[in-house]
């Protein structure tokens, strides 16, 4: 698969971490459950592992299979709902397989491509492969798909479901590796005919402490910002990871806590609009000095190394469509038990930690399991625009995805899409829904 290199002392030891996570305990059973079946499914804790390791597993298996592989030919790729986790991820990985990023391993995101010919495992965000499908239903070049953190739900890994669903009949040579945090519908569904093997990773690799408010916090961030600076002031050395709903609110905790510390710490903010990609990617850079304690103040939940504490005050902002209004709007909603669990989890990565939550108990126990899919709170017009472009004549109502919209949220899209020219009469694309559907797709509108 690669050639045959001297490996660096640093190599070594990653390696040696490599080997302490919880999901190298079942490389065996994985190796083996993958080689026997097209499809597999894992659950593991955030922190387990399985976004840097299972893709590696992979690569082994197919090697084994393959001594003389042609990148040109396959690819392996994994899929991330966020640009940022993309691209931590596939550096990550490149560091651990000992190779320069961009080469065998690279990452493909909205507007910033480091893949090369020589790629063989590709980290893309679900929004960058759903565009690939577009012109590959198939998906030929690629080998084995590997669809993480399912349990988001995004709009763009729904939509996924329903094409990989089609190019496994039609491509017994492709695999599918299906990965979460937490048994999402993927897991208790039948959606592909058939049972696949399903693998639990218990465990994360250090224990986190879970502290609750004695009673809910009235003002979530006026409480976010004075638990970040207790945090500070009292427990021992370890960066800090704060969830806010929005930049103007990251924005303002990030100005408070660094007057209030100065330069004790290094705050860094970390929200997806009107920042840059350089500025998002400083959440992973260093503290200037081992005595600076790094917070990151941040609207998603992602994986940073050094993390040891996490504020998490039980809510997010979440993208709402009244179809018959066709108002869209961003709310301030409470989160599902399985995202805070994920945030939770953010502090046990480097060693123990602590996540500190801003609600009660009780608050955690009246938390639904699970959020509601994106594809049930979205404006679907850009969707049906793919979703023609994908399938042509075909009903859209009999294109099957894990997670179905309310046909009548379909038909509203229609209807708008009607009314502005983009759909015939007979419900096909016209010239100017092919323009429209070409310009979701560049630029990555889902």
């Amino acid at each position: 698969m690669m050639m045959k290199k001297a490996y660096s002392a640093r190599y070594y030891e990653i390696l040696e971490e490599r080997r302490n996570l919880p999901v190298w305990m079942q490389k065996e059973e994985f190796l083996k459950t993958f080689k026997e079946n097209q499809i597999v499914m894992l659950v593991g804790e955030t922190g387990c592992g399985k976004t840097t390791q299972i893709p590696q597993f992979v690569l082994e298996a197919i090697a084994d299979e393959n001594p003389n592989p042609n990148p040109s030919k396959w690819v392996v790729g994994c899929t991330q709902p966020r640009r940022v986790a993309a691209i931590s991820a596939a550096r990550r990985v490149a560091q651990e397989m000992g190779v320069e990023i961009g080469q065998e391993v690279g990452y493909s995101v909205g507007f910033e491509d480091r893949s090369s010919p020589q790629t063989v495992l590709k980290y893309l965000t679900d929004g960058m492969l759903l565009r690939e499908a577009a012109a590959d239903p198939l998906l030929e070049r690629y080998k084995v798909i590997v669809l993480d953190d399912v349990h988001e739900r995004s709009l763009a890994t729904n939509l996924l479901s329903g094409i990989l669903k089609k190019a496994l009949i039609s491509r017994p040579d492709l695999k599918l590796v299906v990965m979460s945090q937490s048994a999402t519908p993927w897991f208790h569904k039948d959606f592909f005919r058939s049972e696949p093997p399903l693998i639990t990773v218990p465990g994360r690799l250090h224990p986190v402490e879970i502290l609750y408010t004695p009673q809910p916090a009235m003002d979530y961030l006026e409480a976010a910002i004075r638990k970040a600076i207790q945090i500070h002031m009292c427990e021992p050395p370890g960066d800090v990871l704060v969830f806010l709903t929005g930049a103007e609110e990251i924005r303002v905790a990030c100005r408070r806590i660094s007057r209030s510390l100065g330069d004790q710490v290094k705050v860094v903010p970390l929200y997806s609009s009107f920042l840059t990609p350089a500025m998002q990617h400083m959440i992973f850079d260093p503290a200037p000095h081992p005595a600076v304690r790094k917070i990151v103040v941040a609207e998603a939940s992602l994986a940073i190394d050094g993390i040891v504490y996490v504020v998490d005050p039980g809510v997010s902002r979440q993208k709402v469509y009244y179809p018959p209004t066709g108002l869209e709007s961003l709310l301030v909603s409470p989160i599902s038990k399985a995202c805070a669990e994920q945030r939770a989890g953010r502090a046990g990565r480097a060693r123990p930690g602590k996540c500190f939550r801003l609600y009660t108990e009780q608050n955690f126990s009246d938390l639904s399991e699970s959020r509601v899919p994106e594809i049930c709170r979205s404006n679907l017009e850009n969707t049906v625009l793919i979703l023609k472009r994908l399938l042509g004549h075909v009903n859209l109502l009999s294109f099957e995805v894990v997670d179905p919209p309310h046909p009548e949220s379909f038909m509203w899209a229609l209807n708008d899409l009607c009314y502005l020219g983009a759909i015939d009469d007979e419900g096909n694309l016209t010239e100017l829904g092919e323009e429209m559907s070409l310009e979701v797709l560049s630029l990555n509108l889902l």
